[in-house]
């Protein structure tokens, strides 16, 4: 019993550890290859340089996170196989489907497109070319929709029946791409994603442009420091809209969840017994071996809201919820409940840190509006640094400028912190099952891999990724720092072909 315990609590930590790495670069990938399109077609319709190289900025790091992703997500694959053979047995039927779609859809589009996109700069038509960019982010967000249509199967089973086998199979592709779980949960990563890279867009910028006003005017670059505001006024508005999106979504999920997985709501709160109405825990502090808060902080009835829209409902409680379950699952598992701490502080964690990043974006969409934002004395035509100084208060203006540029740059984390935690509370807390109500975690574990080998291949895929995470993080500041592109738009006409001066040249990386 303890070596079988053992074995899953490592086969977990391993899943654990490659998921979240892997979930830092697919929200930046999907948001910086649309925010990278957008720059993109704005310097193909107005042609300013000013776009051309916001547009080679953000490609540049656009392509480091996909290389990353797509060299953790081949992990991914690996640990599927070596730790969870029982379990990719049981759901292989149905994850063949949206998985095969993905492959052969989505990473085509990736993968084509961006080949034509990195090595078609001046040998393209500009709308082509521009159109390569767009495929790129279709075929992200299609990747994304497949891969959460798999795993939305796993939170809430629909459209199968299972074989003589003991094996999950496939009736109805259709409920599986299409269900309600399904639709919500790729609204919901995909607003956060566009938090994501908004906030990673406005923290870059920011620093940018703070670096850009303590040197002095004959040294600034007119055209980079252009397209430093520009980016940083599109990632304030896309923070402000993926934020809102976001709160939607996530309310929309949860009234899901509620219905769909009591226990994991019932948990997020920290919600023992069953409560009519169900207060909101702010703070909760409590014995998970009695099954009771002994410090809590609430506000009355906001869960009842949050679960059915209605501030006098009931919730069912932790505790009801267990008995609910032993008695409709038997002893499949020996308790239902998932982790309580981790659960509770997880949800909140993926609150917190997106809401503050909003509440930033928010301020900071704010104290850039039109020209309200510089002091009469900072302003200089053309050439002027953003200092976000309120022009109505010159004592309060110096401060607010000082401190909102490092919370600006501070903000560029805080989505991150926030999807990994979700992540970490989806998984965790629909614990102790790997497919709801079908098979428990316990069960899905490879049966012949060794204690050894999986530390050993934890050892290992920790180490590789330490090693990936010194090589993203120089490559990412480096790049940053460095700045917008010395690189002057290509000269050719922007309905034909590339310049006609370099037809036998061999073909260059464009970056």
């Amino acid at each position: 019993m303890e070596l079988a315990l053992a074995h899953e609590t490592m086969a977990r930590w391993q899943f654990g550890i490659t998921t979240v790495y892997h979930f830092l670069f697919v929200p930046l990938t999907i948001s910086l290859s649309a925010l990278t399109a957008g720059l993109q077609t704005a310097w193909v319709r107005t042609g300013k340089a000013k776009y051309f190289k916001a547009t080679k900025f953000w490609g540049k790091l656009f392509l480091i996170n996909i290389a990353m992703g797509v060299v953790t997500g081949i992990v991914q694959e690996f640990q599927f196989g070596m730790n969870w053979s029982d379990y990719s047995r049981f759901v292989g039927d149905i994850f063949g489907a949206p998985l095969a779609m993905e492959a052969l859809i989505a990473f085509f589009f990736e993968s084509t497109f961006i080949g034509l996109w990195i090595f078609g700069w001046e040998r393209l038509p500009r709308r082509i070319h521009l159109a390569c960019i767009w495929m790129v982010s279709i075929g992200t967000v299609l990747s994304a929709y497949f891969i959460l249509a798999a795993n939305s199967w796993m939170q809430h089973p629909v459209g199968y029946t299972i074989g003589a086998n003991g094996r999950a199979r496939l009736t109805d592709i259709g409920a599986v791409l299409f269900q309600q779980t399904t639709l919500v949960v790729v609204f919901h990563t995909l607003t956060a994603a566009f938090l994501t890279g908004g906030a990673f867009m406005v923290g870059i910028a920011a620093y940018q442009l703070r670096r850009q006003s303590r040197t002095e005017q004959p040294e600034r670059d007119r055209v980079k420091v252009g397209s430093m505001r520009a980016s940083l006024r599109l990632g304030l508005v896309v923070v402000v809209i993926a934020g809102i999106g976001t709160a939607i979504s996530g309310d929309t999920l949860g009234k899901v969840m509620f219905r769909q997985q009591p226990m994991k709501m019932a948990a997020a709160e920290a919600l023992w017994d069953t409560a009519k109405p169900a207060p909101f825990s702010v703070f909760a502090y409590g014995n998970v071996n009695e099954g009771r808060n002994t410090i809590e902080i609430s506000i009355p009835g906001l869960l009842s809201f949050l679960a059915t829209s209605n501030f006098h409902d009931a919730v069912p409680g932790i505790n009801d919820v267990q008995a609910a379950e032993k008695a409709k699952y038997g002893d499949k598992a020996p308790s239902y409940e998932p982790n309580i701490p981790t659960t509770f502080w997880g949800f909140r964690w993926m609150i917190g840190f997106g809401m503050t990043s909003f509440a930033l974006g928010a301020l900071g969409f704010w104290l850039t509006r039109k020209r309200f934002w510089l002091a009469p004395e900072h302003r200089r035509g053309e050439d002027e640094i953003p200092l976000l100084m309120l022009t109505r208060n010159r004592e309060l203006g110096p401060f607010l400028s000082r401190w909102m540029w490092r919370l600006l740059i501070l903000t560029l984390g805080f989505p991150l912190i926030a999807n990994s935690w979700g992540w970490i509370f989806t998984e965790m807390g629909r614990q102790p099952w790997a497919v709801y109500g079908l098979m428990t975690t316990a069960d899905a574990v490879s049966p012949g891999v060794s204690i050894g080998e999986q530390v050993t291949s934890l050892t290992v895929f920790t180490l590789l990724y330490a090693v990936l995470a010194v090589i993203e993080i120089r490559l990412l500041i480096s790049y940053a720092k460095a700045g917008p592109t010395d690189e002057d738009p290509p000269d050719q006409d922007p309905t034909l072909g590339g310049r006609s001066d370099d037809a036998d040249k061999p073909l260059a990386f464009a970056y």
